[in-house]
Formats: structure tokens, C-alpha cells, sequence
């Protein structure tokens, strides 16, 4: 029998041929797609890092757009190359959210989460209304594309959709895969445990603000660097893109995915986001459209899609189970004491 671990190992081995191979497949506009779904797996996933404490922030976005400007205004003003900026973004959006933690970690629940809102939208609107360095409401133009440099080669840029792809997937699932061994780690279940017994996570040493700035900071530091990809991708960053209506997209895949597993969010983000480019056409409709998925998930699925799988399982267990017992008992009348008889006319005679 193939372990788990083989299957494992042989299901990673498909998805990454699949997605090595998926984008010659596709159209220009296709590919952009694929590039953005590959952003918003590692601003999901990172995502759920913070959900892990039992906190749910409306910042995520914003720290986002903080990780884009970083890598731009270091890339543009400072010359900096964007393998250096990228990872400094990153760390920029994790001092933030140091700073961040100490008002915000006075709260709880719904009250962090206006918080949140209340900090992000104070640092989103710094970009508005500073001109410069920030562009003011156009934001920043002309961001320059990642220029790869190898030993005896010219330089490459790298700004058309395939080569870009690739460098995506590379940086998103080397992320994806630290976030995995950090939730798996002894800090994972820590994180666990100030979620559910904070109280008791206190009582035997655990310091549940440190764990909570420390997942903030963590999560915050991923985004960034989710940031620094998107705004070297288009070229340009302004503050509408890192809107309170984005962050409900966010909190959306999220949700419809599912919180439980690790999987759960990478489910959401991809599947809403397929459904979003079928209806590319009906721009105006997409709000109601996710609306009626969110209400249909909490009604059908209130543990996500990723629950999906499980509930059909025992759907048709349940089903197998019930045909078994409404099956009639044919041997009942081939049963014979031991005067020969069968049952059913022993039963018979001593009536």
C-alpha cells in the first residue's frame, strides 16, 4: 500500500508539472490572471497566520500596499536591485506592524478588528495626501521591472508575463512552504493555544501578546513581500488599490475556503478567482455574486470548501450504510432448528 507521504510527495509532483506547463497554455490576458491568483495565495496564506491567534485585522491590504511602495520608492529613489528591495519590503511591513501592536494588541474581537480598519486606513491615506515621496492619489509610476544578472551575461529583464510567472511561483511557494513548517512548528501550536485557552496558555508561561505581535509581524512581513511582486508586476502603486473594499475580498476567499486546514484559504483565493474572471463581463455584479457565495458557504459550508471533501465522503458512507440496513434478510427462512424445520414454521407450528 503507498504511504500518505508518497501520495503527498506524488500529488506536489502533478500540481507543480501542472502549473509549470499551464501557462503556454493560456492568453495574454490569462496569464496575467495566473500571476495575480499566485500573489493572493501568498496574501492569503499569510493571512490566515494572524487568524491562527484568534484575530481577524482589516490591515492585511493595506500592509500589502506598505510592502509595494517600499520596494518601489527603494527601487526608484535608492537604486537599489529588487532582489535586495523585495525582502527589505517585507522587513519594512514587519517594523510596522511592531509599532502597530502595541495600541492594537490592547484590544480584542471586533474591537481589534476597528482598530485595524481605523490604522490601515490612517496609513493609506498618508499616500493620498503626501505627494511626495508617496505620488499623492496617482501613486507611484515607472517601477522597474526585476533585472536578473548572471556571471558573463547581459542583463535580464524580467517583465513579460510567462518569465514572471515563473519568478512568482518560485518566491510564492518558497513562502508558502516556510509558513507551512512555522504552523507545523512548535510556535504553530503555540499560536493555537492563544487562540483557544489563552488563559491557560498564560497560566504555564506562554506570553499571549508576544505570540500575537509575533504573528502580526510574521504575516505582515509575508504580505509585504507579496506587495514588492505586485507592484513590480504593473509598474505602478497607488492607494486605491489597497482599499477597505479589497480587504473584504480577502476576508471572503478566506472564509468561503475555510480557516481549519492549511489548504483551506489557497482553495478559496482560487476558486472565487476563477469565478471572478467568468464573470469578467458582469464587472458591476461581482459584489452580489460573491455576496450570495459568502451567504451560501455559511448556510451549506460554515466550515469552508475545504470541508467539502469530507462532508461527500460521509454523505455517501451514510448512504452505503442505510442501503445495508434496508436490505431484507433472505437467509431468515433457510435457518432450520434442529428438528429440521426452518424458522419460520417452527414459528408457525406454536402459534
Amino acid at each position: 500500500m503507498v504511504s500518505k507521504r508518497t501520495t503527498k510527495a506524488l500529488g506536489l509532483i502533478t500540481l507543480f508539472a501542472f502549473l509549470g506547463v499551464l501557462p503556454f497554455t493560456l492568453k495574454f490576458h490569462q496569464q496575467d490572471f495566473m500571476i495575480f491568483l499566485v500573489i493572493n495565495v501568498l496574501v492569503v496564506v499569510s493571512y490566515r497566520l494572524m487568524t491562527l491567534t484568534g484575530e481577524w485585522s482589516l490591515i492585511h491590504v493595506v500592509l500589502m500596499g506598505a510592502g509595494a511602495y517600499a520596494s518601489a520608492l527603494l527601487t526608484k529613489e535608492a537604486g537599489m536591485p529588487f532582489w535586495l528591495t523585495m525582502p527589505l519590503a517585507g522587513v519594512i511591513c514587519a517594523l510596522i506592524a511592531f509599532i502597530l501592536s502595541f495600541p492594537l494588541f490592547r484590544m480584542k474581537g471586533f474591537y481589534f478588528l476597528i482598530g485595524s480598519f481605523a490604522a490601515g486606513e490612517a496609513i493609506r491615506l498618508s499616500w493620498v495626501y503626501f505627494k511626495v515621496p508617496f505620488g499623492g492619489p496617482k501613486g507611484l509610476m515607472l517601477i522597474p521591472s526585476p533585472v536578473l544578472t548572471l556571471p558573463g551575461l547581459k542583463p535580464i529583464e524580467i517583465w513579460e508575463p510567462i518569465p514572471y510567472y515563473f519568478l512568482a511561483l518560485t518566491v510564492v511557494t518558497l513562502c508558502v512552504w516556510v509558513l507551512y513548517r512555522l504552523e507545523n512548528s512548535r510556535i504553530g501550536l503555540t499560536l493555537h493555544s492563544v487562540h483557544w485557552r489563552d488563559v491557560l496558555a498564560e497560566s504555564v508561561g506562554v506570553h499571549t501578546w508576544r505570540y500575537r505581535t509575533l504573528a502580526f509581524m510574521i504575516a505582515s512581513f509575508f504580505v509585504g513581500i507579496a506587495g514588492a511582486l505586485f507592484a513590480h508586476y504593473l509598474g505602478s502603486a497607488n492607494p486605491h488599490q489597497f482599499s477597505v473594499g479589497i480587504m473584504v475580498y480577502v476576508l471572503v476567499w478566506v472564509i468561503v475556503g475555510g480557516t481549519s486546514t492549511f489548504a483551506g484559504p489557497i482553495i478559496g483565493v482560487t476558486v472565487l478567482s476563477v469565478v471572478n474572471e467568468w464573470f469578467r463581463a458582469a464587472e458591476l455584479y461581482r459584489p452580489l455574486i460573491y455576496g450570495c457565495i459568502l451567504i451560501a458557504s455559511i448556510i451549506f459550508l460554515p466550515e469552508g470548501l475545504e470541508s467539502l471533501p469530507s462532508k461527500i465522503r460521509s454523505s455517501i458512507e451514510g448512504s452505503r450504510n442505510r442501503k445495508r440496513d434496508t436490505v431484507p434478510d433472505t437467509n431468515r427462512h433457510k435457518v432450520k432448528d434442529e428438528s429440521g424445520k426452518s424458522v419460520e414454521e417452527a414459528l408457525d407450528g406454536t402459534a
